[in-house]
């Protein structure tokens, strides 16, 4: 949300804490060590040394993530892995349950992937350290999403901080985002006294008529939605080879998918505002990425062109996601304002600016500079 360190919103997972934890999953050892702890704001999580292996031990907030919420994203990892793409395992309690609940804690227990944290200590709106990296992360998108075909899950029911995809797919986004407030009550009582619905309906329009109808030709499809560097663990050869952390996984399509990796990684989203804002895109590694996903899954003119389509606005529904998070489970206002000023009206504004259209203009419906 900026460039300044903030103290985490939710305490440290504690030895204790982590051992009792450990205890309701059979293929657990015992706690040698809590080796790292996570600094990512939405939760707490730490990496755990035993005896057989490192653990990944994540804990919610109960009104972010149920047991039956975190189901959803956990057997979206199991088909993936069944289809042969290298996520970390998720373990399970004796009663076959991918999540306990404890008090006001919900906890997750996953096997740590193979591969190195490269991108660990960095915020996740960081660029990748090369276009090469930008390229191996395109081809590892490609074949997440040729796993995920098959996998016919409903969309996720309502619950805080999921990329979901009801309101730009929709014919009528501006009533489609009324529906999505409407299920929200902090959401609503964060924007009542805002003219959001005309805000929405100039960013819905300065996008053209026919948003739906430009992405209606893409297949329906389970995906990552926060594709970063740091959510990627990397081999010695600079492929990806393991993907985690599928806490935003919606069922959207591969247009949306592939233009939340751009928006997560083209852009040095943190200077927004800091003086360069001109300089903050890199259409190279834009098309780095394109180019690497394009390797497997070979693209329409039209499939690039609805990401392209799709990139300004991506971030809509994960930003009022983000509020309702803010001004109802965290009761933050100062960064529910944040994320409603900076980062979804932010963002799209930038887009409209003289170097956002000129970096949309320089990837071109064939994703390659003009």
């Amino acid at each position: 949300m900026g460039i300044a360190l903030e103290a985490p919103t939710w305490p440290a997972i504690t030895d204790g804490e982590a051992a009792a934890v450990l205890q309701w999953f059979p293929a657990a050892a015992r706690v040698e060590a809590l080796r790292w702890h996570s600094p990512r704001p939405f939760s707490a999580a730490t990496l755990i040394d035993t005896a057989r292996g490192a653990l990944i031990l994540k804990r919610h907030d109960r009104r972010v993530r149920s047991v039956a919420g975190l189901a959803e994203e956990h057997a979206f990892i199991a088909h993936l892995a069944a289809a042969g793409t290298p996520v970390p395992e998720v373990l399970r309690t004796a009663d076959g349950a991918s999540a306990v609940a404890v008090g006001d804690w919900t906890y997750e227990l996953h096997r740590r992937g193979a591969g190195d944290d490269l991108y660990r200590d960095r915020p996740s709106w960081t660029a990748f350290e090369s276009h090469d990296h930008a390229h191996a992360a395109g081809v590892a998108l490609a074949r997440l999403h040729e796993a995920s075909c098959g996998f016919d899950a409903p969309a996720r029911s309502v619950q805080p901080l999921v990329a979901s995809f009801g309101i730009l797919s929709a014919a009528d986004p501006v009533a489609a985002a009324e529906d999505y407030v409407e299920a929200r009550p902090a959401l609503a009582a964060f924007l009542a006294g805002r003219p959001w619905r005309r805000a929405l309906a100039a960013l819905f329009a300065g996008a053209g008529e026919g948003l739906a109808q430009g992405i209606a030709g893409q297949v329906l499809l389970w995906t990552h939605n926060d594709w970063h560097p740091s959510n990627l663990l990397w081999a010695d050869d600079g492929s990806v080879e393991t993907v985690f952390d599928f806490g935003l996984a919606d069922r959207t399509c591969a247009a949306h998918d592939l233009a939340i990796a751009i928006e997560r990684t083209a852009f040095a989203w943190l200077e927004l505002g800091q003086g360069r804002d001109d300089g903050i895109g890199d259409p190279g590694a834009a098309l780095a990425l394109i180019a690497g996903y394009a390797a497997i899954r070979p693209q329409s003119h039209a499939d690039i062109a609805a990401a392209l389509r799709l990139l300004p606005l991506v971030h809509v529904e994960f930003a009022l996601s983000e509020i309702a998070y803010f001004a109802g489970v965290v009761g933050d206002v100062e960064a529910a304002s944040l994320a409603w000023d900076g980062y979804l009206l932010g963002h799209a504004d930038w887009f409209r600016s003289a170097a956002g259209l000129d970096f949309l203009a320089r990837v071109d419906a064939r994703g390659r500079v003009r």
